[in-house]
């Protein structure tokens, strides 16, 4: 019973939010900054520890302010690539202000955060430490990956290649992805492969997601398909 249910699963992972149609609604990088600080808010850390002592806050605030300039100034590059070499040497993040990134990012722990220029991702990410999101493929299927929304992308995870991660998907510590991931599945291992479709609904907090439609659909649909842990 419980495979006929993820056959069924399967078919309908990655018709709704599977990342491949990715829509980022770009705002004032100073609400940005704002969705991003309140992410580490709600999982109840201190707002002055936020902002004086959380490496990945200060990593997103000069990744977003860098963004900003490139959009404005056209004489703004040597400032803003001195500023992401100097948070890279102090964090060991890389968020180069080529790649897109939606509001409400947290990165929660110090270091070793490495984006491709090209990867873009989505709304109330999470990112943990030693995670890398590059490059990989050659001709045609070259490029970076995509991750949707309300993703949590764990410990020591690589995700590589022209791949989509799904919306409310969740990558386990150590996983290697080199495939799409859908919509809602929790992946692990090396090469990653879907251990369940529970999704990331206790991972990622953020404010006002108890209402937030696109959230309560992603729920229900995993509710509905009573797809369980392999």
């Amino acid at each position: 019973m419980r495979q006929a249910a993820r056959r069924k699963a399967n078919a309908a992972w990655l018709q709704v939010g599977d990342g491949s149609h990715l829509e980022l609604h770009h705002t004032a990088w100073w609400r940005h900054i704002y969705r991003d600080f309140r992410r580490y808010r709600v999982t109840a850390d201190p707002a002055l520890r936020t902002v004086f002592l959380t490496q990945g806050f200060w990593a997103s605030c000069v990744y977003r302010v860098s963004r900003a300039l490139l959009g404005r100034i056209r004489l703004a590059w040597p400032l803003t690539a001195l500023a992401q070499k100097l948070i890279e040497i102090i964090s060991g993040i890389s968020l180069p202000a080529e790649c897109e990134i939606g509001e409400g990012l947290y990165i929660g722990h110090y270091g070793s955060i490495i984006l491709a220029p090209q990867c873009r991702i989505g709304h109330n990410c999470s990112l943990a430490q030693n995670v890398t999101i590059g490059v990989a493929g050659s001709g045609e299927q070259r490029g970076a990956p995509v991750i949707g929304n309300r993703v949590f992308i764990g410990a020591h995870s690589v995700i590589v290649g022209r791949v989509t991660v799904g919306d409310d998907a969740v990558v386990c510590a150590g996983s290697v992805v080199v495939r799409a991931v859908p919509a809602r599945a929790v992946v692990m291992g090396n090469p990653a492969r879907v251990v369940s479709y529970e999704g990331s609904f206790e991972y990622v907090l953020y404010d006002s997601m108890d209402v937030d439609p696109a959230r309560r659909t992603s729920l229900e649909k995993v509710r509905s398909l009573n797809a369980g842990p392999a």
